[in-house]
């Protein structure tokens, strides 16, 4: 799996670059979050690398160090900043540390994310106090610490891991306090969206189909991998997403591959772990 969560993509041909800005990115040592340091820092982007994975962890890919290796490696400029999304000083912290090292922030990218699919009765508190702290608390804190900062930038963007909000029950039945977890991060990118409009683009995306992360184990061996696509589709899209006008385009529920339609791409086979696989498609996306 590692080698399918470090792969990087053919970026669709954008005229825009994210060349010079500072990203801060949450949840950034492995998966979704490294896939759009990489990408940022093919563009020669400043990106901190802010997770709590400073040393290796026996069962899952990457540390905060190994990122910025790769993303300095990729053209850009990286800080590795361990951070504990729980800990309020440990943000404001981090937040700091990229501030002295480069001056400023011009992206917020709320990436990082506790997942428990359970039902009610399965669903033990301190998984559910966990999901709440990471994505809920934590978007709230990360964008709080982080906003006196983008208001000074030139095109300043957040841009949350969050789903489009849809109160179909459905997406509750099975699993209702994650669900719960991921629309308090969709809630945060309506309120903060309509509050900073003009000043601050605020946006969720989300994936179209599952993304080959570490995140499937925890689907129970449902999906497999070779019915994902890579991360590098979602790290393409944020990047079409963050070099846009942060005055026209903000309080948007974006799915990776509509971004990507936009910018002029149709072929998305390159993305797929397996060329030809049926595609899974992730939760809260219909047909």
């Amino acid at each position: 799996m590692e080698s399918i969560i470090a792969e990087t993509h053919n970026h669709p041909d954008m005229h825009r670059s994210l060349k010079g800005k500072t990203l801060f990115i949450t949840g950034a040592s492995r998966g979704i979050g490294a896939a759009i340091a990489l990408r940022a820092a093919a563009d020669g982007a400043n990106t901190v690398i802010a997770a709590k994975s400073a040393r290796r962890h026996p069962k899952l890919p990457g540390t905060i160090h190994s990122v910025a290796s790769q993303a300095a490696d990729a053209g850009g400029t990286a800080l590795a900043v361990e951070m504990d999304l729980r800990d309020e000083q440990s943000v404001r912290a981090a937040i700091r540390q990229c501030m002295n090292r480069f001056g400023g922030i011009d992206i917020l990218v709320n990436n990082a994310g506790a997942i428990w699919l359970a039902g009610t009765l399965e669903t033990p508190i301190k998984r559910f106090d966990l999901m709440m702290a990471v994505n809920v608390r934590g978007t709230f804190l990360c964008s709080q610490s982080a906003l006196p900062y983008l208001l000074k930038s030139a095109n300043p963007h957040i841009l949350n891991l969050a789903p489009p909000p849809d109160l179909d029950p459905r997406w509750f039945r099975n699993h209702g306090a994650y669900t719960i977890s991921k629309y308090g991060m969709s809630l945060c990118t309506l309120g903060m969206a309509a509050e900073f409009s003009g000043r601050v683009a605020v946006n969720a995306l989300w994936p179209r189909t599952v993304i080959a992360t570490a995140a499937v184990n925890m689907l129970g061996g449902k999906i497999q991998a070779e019915n994902c696509r890579t991360p590098a589709i979602v790290a393409d899209a944020a990047c079409s997403i963050l070099t846009r006008d942060h005055k026209t385009c903000s309080g948007r529920f974006f799915l990776d591959e509509d971004v990507l339609r936009e910018e002029g791409m149709q072929d998305f086979t390159g993305y797929a772990v397996k060329a030809g696989a049926d595609l899974e498609l992730d939760l809260f996306v219909d047909q």
